[in-house]
């Protein structure tokens, strides 16, 4: 089945980018080349939705005819998971085999050995007290598999000993051996199933479909995708024909390992050119690597695939289907999936809710996640240790503490003890407030408690203390992290590098930088994104770590020492930085060093072969911004597009003031942005509409923004009665008011009242000190301060302003009221106008 167990760091955010380990008793090997070597943003347009209408099965889906995903569509979300399906066949009943043909003897000496588990001396004796009794290899092969049900892997092993030097007959043996090498895959016993099978390749009896297909099926299950086809291409040498376990089991492989799709397309077309036909596992399996990979169209695809070909699907098949959907934030998507099980008799379970609640919480629909543990609960469904960590790392990331705290007991109170999942989860939420006495308290007690911290939590804890300025607690839980002998990995250096670049301190993000690349870790697309991103903010001229000397002096001699010896450029970092001693001048420009800089991480992400997404994007969006003149950007701009024309290409064009050309460009770009989850597509169109109104082109700022509303990148924008913008940057939300108003305005003219009140809802401002105070608010009062409009912050929420609908008319039907709220660009080009008659105060859709 393709299924595995989800890694204990699984998070509501971004998670750890999978990397495909060798095995660890092979040499690693060199990395394959990418199906998509260019790093040029060149996005395609989705996939049309196939037809539910009954038509011949399509053809099999390949590395040349079957339908992808649109190829910027994982990377540019910039969101890839990492988590794989998690048990998606939870509650499935257990089917016996039909073949089962063991003997009562077989089921006496069963319960015997269950009596005395361990204990591999009275095993040999009631094996031996049984020899004359048990029916050759049906018998045994009974014992083996109910002894590794129950994860008796050593006596397994103890009888399959016995039972082979018993069993004289080739054929029976081959049996026997196959069924212990799946046996042991399955228990994640991959070097003893190995060893299994070397010596019944020595010894004459294991070179069968049966026995390589086993092998292939336990390298699968611990996700060493590389072995597995060794192993599958050696089967080949010895001329046997590779059957739909084998390729099943293949197909697995490369799903828990990390492959792309367009390798498992490969297997899925040589199994059919073979003339082997897939089965619902097959599909599961490729389902599952479609899920990994977040490749939400392709999934679908096989979906409907399935349907053709008339295989039914169950509850794995829609678990998978959904994971697919969720991972690539398509929850409305996978609501409609949900729907349609009972329709087709099947139940949704624990896995499905689990998914569902994931996917809610990973796109910000922490509401619906919450709905969905309640009707979990009302279903009479348990949650467990994963549920009960989701739902308190939902409430933390809320703020709702208390709650979460209360997750935690009732969790306890239901046997499941905290883990270091849970502690992650709290220290993270309590950190992202500012507590951080809580923090500490937590910290200690989840010491106390026998849990050890695991490299998340040293992450966690070193990046909530320094976004605070914390920095010698964040030095002395480095130090800790050290002294555990860990070692840091490229989501400990990235969130390290986010902090520190948060606090405008580029300089020593690239001491990091360089430090991680000298230690073999290789960064990723988020680590430079976090330093694009900080361009602009930074105000730190210039941060020489101090001498050898300079630094003994405020450590003990015994660290100081460890630490020069060992260079280790961290610690002498939060030194300094708890020091006070960095050289900064908050009056000195730096847009040009900053413009330089982007162009040179830009150019090594270049070399590095990674893929810029869409989240680089709208951080060179950010950076350009912040910089100090229109020139500037636009050269910045100029520069990126000899890397990709087409996406550097449209934000260059729209800021130098748009024609008909590129507004062509612009709405094809528009639509595969579609394709991302809500979140990442939100900050897409913030990024490019503030770059856009921050240099005067507001009229094309108001185009990006209604693009973005009828594509309903942002949920339930305006009403005639109301204007929700607490999704929205400071520059689209005030695009968006002259166009809301407009419209209003244009409703008015036409004779239509307006609702009795009239509200602009700017949230609840997160990030500010005082609830409701918060950036967005401010920009939107300055802004509707200076066109006269009648609105006033509400009693009851200072980030809300209201008026009535009377009075607003009133003001709309004033002279110079038209004048304020058309938008017009600084710099327009010669064809633009024709751009502008789509806004020509006209009604726009609700």
């Amino acid at each position: 089945m393709a299924s595995s167990t989800p890694p204990p760091h699984c998070s509501l955010t971004t998670s750890k980018p999978y990397q495909n380990h060798p095995h660890p008793h092979h040499h690693p090997h060199p990395n394959r080349q990418s199906p998509h070597p260019h790093h040029k943003l060149s996005l395609h347009h989705p996939l049309p939705h196939p037809p539910n209408v009954a038509r011949p099965p399509p053809p099999p889906p390949s590395s040349t005819n079957h339908p992808s995903f649109p190829h910027l569509s994982t990377e540019f979300s910039g969101r890839r998971s990492t988590r794989f399906v998690s048990k998606m066949h939870f509650g499935r009943p257990k089917t016996a085999s039909s073949s089962s043909r063991h003997s009562t003897f077989a089921e006496e000496a069963l319960q015997q050995a269950i009596r005395f588990s361990g204990d591999l001396a009275r095993l040999d004796s009631i094996l031996l007290s049984f020899d004359s009794k048990l029916c050759g290899a049906d018998d045994y092969t009974f014992l083996l598999r109910e002894l590794g049900n129950r994860g008796e892997w050593s006596m397994a092993m103890r009888c399959f000993e016995f039972a082979i030097i018993r069993e004289r007959r080739r054929n029976e043996q081959g049996k026997l051996a196959s069924s212990m090498i799946s046996i042991l895959g399955r228990l994640g016993k991959v070097d003893l199933a190995k060893k299994v099978f070397d010596d019944a390749v020595f010894e004459g009896y294991g070179n069968t479909v049966y026995a390589y297909s086993a092998l292939i099926s336990a390298y699968a299950k611990s996700g060493y995708c590389d072995e597995a086809i060794r192993v599958f291409e050696s089967m080949k040498d010895f001329n046997l024909k590779p059957n739909l376990i084998t390729y099943n089991a293949l197909i697995d492989a490369c799903g828990k390992g990390g492959a792309d799709f367009k390798r498992a397309s490969e297997i899925f077309d040589e199994m059919l050119r073979n003339g082997v036909q897939p089965d619902r596992i097959t599909y599961n399996s490729l389902l599952a690597v479609c899920s990994g990979a977040g490749l939400w169209d392709t999934a679908r695809c096989l979906f409907n695939e399935m349907l053709y070909r008339g295989i039914d699907q169950d509850i794995y098949t829609y678990n998978t289907l959904l994971d697919a959907a969720c991972n690539g934030g398509h929850m409305d998507a996978a609501f409609e999936i949900m729907s349609e099980m009972p329709v087709k008799n099947i139940s949704p379970n624990q896995v499905t809710y689990s998914t569902m609640i994931r996917g809610c919480a990973k796109t910000g629909k922490l509401d619906r996640a919450l709905n969905l543990f309640y009707e979990m609960k009302y279903a009479g469904m348990k949650l467990d240790r994963v549920s009960y960590n989701t739902l308190l790392a939902i409430y933390a990331s809320l703020g709702r503490f208390e709650e979460a705290l209360t997750v935690a007991e009732e969790m306890e109170s239901m046997g499941i003890k905290k883990d270091v999942v849970t502690y992650n989860a709290l220290l993270d939420g309590f950190g992202k407030q500012g507590m951080y006495d809580k923090v500490m308290e937590l910290f200690t007690k989840m010491k106390a408690e026998n849990l050890s911290p695991n490299l998340l939590t040293y992450s966690t804890l070193i990046s909530v203390y320094s976004k605070g300025g914390l920095y010698r607690e964040a030095m002395q839980v480095y130090r800790e992290f050290k002294r555990q002998g860990m070692k840091a990995d490229v989501v400990f250096y990235s969130k390290l590098i986010d902090a520190l670049c948060k606090l405008g301190l580029v300089e020593l993000s690239a001491l990091l930088l360089d430090e991680m690349m000298k230690g073999g870790i290789q960064p990723n697309v988020v680590t430079y994104n976090s330093i694009i991103n900080s361009f602009g903010w930074s105000t730190a001229t210039e941060f020489p770590l101090e001498s050898d000397q300079q630094t003994e002096s405020s450590l003990s001699v015994a660290e100081s020492k460890r630490d020069n010896k060992n260079k280790d450029r961290i610690v002498r970092i939060f030194e300094q930085l708890a020091s006070g001693k960095s050289a900064f001048d908050e009056k000195l420009k730096r847009g040009r060093q900053d413009f330089l800089c982007v162009l040179g991480v830009f150019q090594k992400m270049h070399e590095m072969e990674i893929k810029p997404n869409v989240v680089t994007f709208s951080a060179i969006l950010n950076a350009c911004s912040r910089c100090n003149s229109f020139e500037e950007a636009s050269l910045l701009l100029e520069e990126l597009r000899l890397f990709d024309n087409h996406v550097y290409g449209v934000a260059h064009g729209l800021l130098m003031g748009h024609d008909e050309k590129i507004w062509m460009q612009a709405l094809s770009l528009f639509d595969e942005v579609k394709q991302m989850d809500a979140s990442t597509a939100s900050a897409f169109y913030n990024a490019l509409t503030d770059m856009l109104w921050h240099f005067g082109q507001r009229r094309g700022a108001q185009l990006v923004v209604l693009e973005g509303k009828r594509r309903q990148v942002w949920a339930s924008t305006w009403s005639n009665s109301c204007l929700d913008l607490h999704l929205m940057s400071s520059g689209a939300a005030r695009a968006m008011v002259h166009a809301w108003l407009l419209n209003i305005r244009s409703i008015v003219y036409e004779g239509h009242e307006l609702p009795k009140l009239i509200s602009i809802l700017t949230g609840w401002g997160k990030h500010s000190k005082v609830v409701g105070d918060g950036a967005l608010k401010r920009a939107v009062e300055a802004l509707l301060t200076s066109m006269g409009a009648p609105f006033r912050v509400a009693k009851c929420n200072i980030g809300r302003f209201i008026s009535t609908g009377a009075v607003v008319a009133s003001w709309l039907r004033e002279s110079g009221t038209l004048k304020v709220l058309v938008l017009q660009d600084e710099r327009i080009h010669p064809e633009s106008s024709r751009c502008d008659s789509a806004l020509d105060f006209q009604p726009l859709p609700l």
